[in-house]
């Protein structure tokens, strides 16, 4: 059974017990979000991690992109990025890999991997067909099932089925025009077959025999944002919001048969559309997880988009978001590094953490209350313990040291807080 249905039945599973300890909630609670649609364990049935779960009440998620292209083929460094996203503790792993041996790649990162994993089988699928017969064009329905069900008996934990790509949605578009189109890659792979062969996707019209593949392993579908903006001028647009009303009404599907599933949402979002995305989402979904890849909230700043995005998921998450897909500073530029990874996980957690503190999520304000107790007693071990990334903190720390040990060479002597400490101590 999947974990809904163990849920509807009132059995407190493993990953259950495990979702329900980390968030410092009951497993009642996780359970209620389950039978809801509110709330998603990632988990494949041959992938033996620790549990995790996504959604409503839950602390905000990470999500780390890795993977291969076309151009850059090592697995080596694949593998050094998925050590980089676990050591900077990302909760989640998507292999978005389109060169080289993809079930190799696969296979390995799954492996390798102690956190949830997740990928996209139309790339495979797409890849593969490209490269046997010419072009995309020629891929078939059972091809990309039989894809799916080969990455779910390997153990992938959720995938992104771009579902919500379909004659009408994409009608829309072509209408309405765009200044970027379509940037989801598997939303663009779809969009060239369906256009070529003037059928519908594949995906939606076989949606049930896709809920049937994915069940018998309790993979999470994760609804894939095929029309997500990618400039900021087409955020909150006709197309997207008709695929978000496809895609609310694929997640009833789901939750109906079983399957647990999740919102992918923008892309490009001016800050002041954010909490019009968000809430949209919520009710037009149900309050399904909403997972979103940033959002970037300026087209302006490639090689600063880990920042760009970093702002547009605070907000995001504050508003209800569940999960962040990290943007690199490599984001429209190369393909990112394992330091890149690094970075791109410790700058998304600022995010998520600074929106959890604003949706009042169990242990959030604990963590920055203690850091603040650490300051006022000039502890710095304590503040580095604290600290999101501790090992970079410490390095700083160390490249300038102060004359007097218990302050830093910011204020050194004329430190605010040393000051204020010594004078209270003499009244």
């Amino acid at each position: 059974m999947t974990q809904i249905e163990y849920a509807k039945q009132g059995i407190i599973t493993k990953p259950i017990e495990e979702v329900a300890f980390k968030e410092k909630r009951s497993p009642e609670f996780i359970m209620e979000g389950l039978i809801k649609g509110t709330i998603v364990i990632p988990r494949n049935i041959n992938h033996q991690i620790e549990a995790m779960g996504v959604g409503k009440g839950l602390k905000t998620k990470v999500n780390a992109n890795i993977g291969t292209s076309s151009d850059i083929v090592d697995i080596n460094a694949e593998l050094l990025k998925v050590k980089a996203a676990i050591e900077a503790k990302a909760d989640s792993l998507m292999d978005l890999s389109t060169g080289g041996d993809l079930d190799f790649f696969r296979r390995k990162i799954l492996n390798e991997s102690t956190i949830v994993v997740g990928n996209v089988p139309i790339y495979q699928a797409a890849v593969e067909i490209a490269t046997k017969e010419g072009s995309i064009i020629h891929l078939t329905k059972d091809y990309l099932l039989k894809t799916i069900e080969k990455q779910a008996q390997d153990g992938m934990d959720y995938m992104t089925l771009h579902c919500g790509v379909t004659q009408s949605s994409l009608e829309r578009l072509v209408k309405q025009g765009r200044i970027e189109d379509i940037v989801s890659r598997g939303g663009s792979f779809l969009a060239v077959w369906m256009l070529y062969h003037e059928k519908e996707n594949p995906l939606y019209e076989y949606f049930d025999d896709v809920l049937e593949l994915v069940k018998k392993y309790d993979v999470t579908i994760s609804l894939g944002d095929g029309f997500r903006p990618g400039a900021i001028a087409d955020a909150t647009d006709r197309a997207q919001i008709e695929e978000l009303i496809i895609l609310g009404e694929l997640h009833k599907r789901a939750l109906k048969a079983g399957v647990q599933s999740m919102i992918e949402g923008p892309g490009h979002v001016p800050i002041d559309q954010i909490i019009t995305n968000a809430k949209i989402e919520e009710a037009v979904c149900e309050g399904a997880p909403f997972y979103v890849l940033g959002p970037v909230v300026t087209d302006i700043a490639p090689g600063y988009d880990h920042i760009t995005s970093a702002i547009g998921g605070a907000l995001m998450a504050s508003y209800g978001a569940d999960m962040l897909c990290y943007v690199t500073k490599a984001e429209h530029v190369r393909l990112p590094n394992p330091e890149d990874v690094r970075e791109g996980v410790i700058v998304t957690r600022i995010a998520a953490h600074a929106a959890d503190i604003a949706k009042k999520i169990p242990g959030a304000i604990e963590w920055d209350m203690e850091m603040s107790k650490a300051r006022k007693n000039l502890d710095w071990n304590k503040m580095i313990e604290l600290s999101i990334d501790p090992n970079y903190v410490k390095s700083q720390r160390e490249s300038s040291m102060p004359k007097e040990s218990d302050v830093c060479t910011m204020c050194g002597k004329f430190c605010a807080i040393k000051l204020l400490n010594k004078a209270l101590r003499n009244i």
